[in-house]
C-alpha cells in the first residue's frame, strides 16, 4: 500500500460505519482565548477515546486470511493497544499486546477488556518491543507498528478528510506528533485536497524527536511530561519522509502549556484531554500571534487520562488563577481566634474548604499558633483583599503553594 490521497479516500471508505466520523466543530471559547479561528475534531469521542482506531482497524482489513487466523501482535503503552485489541476481537482475530511492565494498571485493564492477551515486558516500550518483536518471529503473528505502517497512515489520514469536509476554509492544521503516523497521514490528504493549506506539528520539548530528524540532529528525549501519549524518542523511517515533504512547521510545547491546554478543553469545552491529544492547543497558547486571526483546525486526538491527574490540574488551574487559596496565618492560641478568622473570610466571600491548625511546631511561639487554611475565592483580587483584611486584624499570612499546606 502506497500513501496516497487515493489510498486515504480508500481506507475511509473501508472503515465506514466500524470507526465513528466524530464532529469537527468550531470553538468560540478557545477562539476567544487564543485570539484564532479554532475548529476541534474531537477524536475522544471513539469506541476507545482516540484516534488510533483508524489506523489499527485499516491495518486489519489488509490481512489475509491465513494472517487473521495466526493472529496480530503490537506493541504500545496505551491507545494503540487498545485500537488492536478492540477491532481484532470484532474481527475475531486473536490478538497479543505487549506493554511495558510500569504501564497503569487501567490502561492494562482495558486492553485486556477487549479480549486482547496482555503481556509485561521491560521498564521501557523498547523493551517491550524487542518482547514482541521475538514473539511475532517465534509464533508467526503479525506485527502491527503503532505509527511506520503505510495502512495505519492512510488510517489516520481519513481525519484531514472528515476535517476538510466538515470545515473546508480551514487555514491551517495543527497536529500532535509522536512517531509520525497521524501527522503523516493527515499532511498527505490534506495537502493533496487543500495545497495551500499549512501542516503545523506539535511535540513536547522533553521529546523533540521529528523536529532533531528533519533537521538532520540527535534528538535529546526524556523526562516525565503529561503528552506521554507523544513521548517517543524514535520516530518512524516512512513517516519521517512523508513529513520532510508534507510538514510545514514543527512546535516545541513546555509542561505548563501542556497543562493549561488540557485545563482549557475541561473548563472551555466541557471535554476530557489527554495530554498528547491538547498538545496541538498547547502550541496555539504558546505562541498565539502565530495562529492570530486564522482559521485553526486542532486534532484533539485523545482523552484517555488519569482522572487523579486531572482533577489536580484542575486544582492547579484553580490557584494559578487566585480562585483557590491557601496560607499560613501565625496568630495568637486564645480561644475563639479559629472562629474570628472564620467569620471574617466568610464576610469577605471566602468559602473555606480545610483548617489545620498547628501548635507544636518549634518556630511557633509557645503560646501562639498557625494555621494552615485552604479557600475558595473568586479571583486573584478577592484572594488579595481577604489576604490584607486577615493582616489588618493582626494576623501575620503567608500565602502558600497548594502541596505545603499539608506539611
Amino acid at each position: 500500500m502506497q500513501v496516497t490521497l487515493q489510498s486515504i479516500q480508500d481506507a475511509a471508505r473501508s472503515i465506514a460505519g466500524a470507526v465513528m466520523q466524530t464532529p469537527c466543530l468550531p470553538a468560540p471559547k478557545l477562539s476567544q482565548l487564543t485570539g484564532a479561528d479554532i475548529r476541534v475534531k474531537y477524536e475522544n469521542l471513539q469506541v476507545t477515546n482516540a484516534f488510533k482506531e483508524r489506523g489499527a482497524l485499516v491495518k486489519l482489513l489488509t490481512l489475509s486470511e491465513d494472517e487473521r487466523a495466526r493472529g496480530v501482535i503490537a506493541m504500545s503503552a496505551g491507545n494503540h493497544a487498545q485500537a488492536v485489541a478492540y477491532h481484532a476481537r470484532r474481527l475475531g482475530i486473536p490478538a497479543t499486546i505487549v506493554m511495558p511492565e510500569p504501564t497503569p494498571f487501567v490502561k492494562v485493564a482495558a486492553t485486556r477488556s477487549y479480549g486482547a492477551q496482555v503481556v509485561l515486558a521491560g521498564e521501557m516500550l523498547a523493551d517491550a518491543q524487542a518482547e514482541a518483536e521475538r514473539r511475532a518471529e517465534e509464533h508467526g503473528l503479525v506485527w502491527v507498528h503503532p505509527y511506520d505502517d503505510p495502512a495505519i497512515i492512510c488510517g489516520q489520514g481519513t481525519i484531514a478528510l472528515e476535517m476538510l469536509e466538515a470545515q473546508p476554509d480551514l487555514d491551517c492544521l495543527v497536529v500532535p506528533i509522536g512517531g509520525g503516523g497521524l501527522i503523516a497521514g493527515m499532511a498527505t490528504a490534506a495537502k493533496a485536497l487543500k495545497p495551500g493549506i499549512e501542516i503545523v506539528g506539535v511535540e513536547p520539548e522533553l521529546y523533540p524527536s521529528m523536529l532533531a530528524t528533519l533537521r538532520g540532529e540527535q534528538a535529546t528525549c526524556g523526562g516525565a511530561t503529561l503528552a506521554e501519549g507523544i513521548a517517543v524518542k524514535n520516530v518512524g523511517v516512512l513517516t519521517q519522509k512523508i513529513a520532510r515533504d508534507t510538514v510545514d512547521d514543527i512546535l516545541l510545547v513546555n509542561e505548563d502549556a501542556i497543562e493549561q491546554a488540557v485545563n482549557a478543553y475541561l473548563t472551555r469545552q466541557k471535554t476530557m484531554a489527554e495530554g498528547a491529544g491538547a498538545a496541538g492547543l498547547a502550541a496555539v497558547l504558546t505562541t498565539p500571534e502565530r495562529f492570530a486571526g486564522r482559521r485553526v483546525g486542532l486534532v484533539m486526538c485523545g482523552g484517555n487520562i488519569d482522572p487523579r491527574l486531572l482533577s489536580s490540574i484542575m486544582v492547579r488551574a484553580l490557584a494559578r488563577e487566585g480562585r483557590m487559596l491557601s496560607i499560613r496565618i501565625a496568630t495568637q492560641d486564645r480561644p475563639g481566634v479559629l472562629g474570628e478568622i472564620a467569620s471574617l473570610v466568610g464576610t469577605l466571600g471566602g468559602n473555606i474548604l480545610e483548617v489545620s491548625h498547628h501548635r507544636l511546631f518549634l518556630n511557633v511561639p509557645a503560646k501562639g499558633t498557625t494555621l494552615d487554611v485552604t479557600m475558595e475565592t473568586h479571583d486573584r483580587a478577592h484572594a488579595d483583599r481577604i489576604i490584607a483584611a486577615l493582616e489588618e486584624h493582626g494576623h501575620k499570612v503567608k500565602p502558600l503553594d497548594l502541596g505545603e499546606s499539608r506539611l
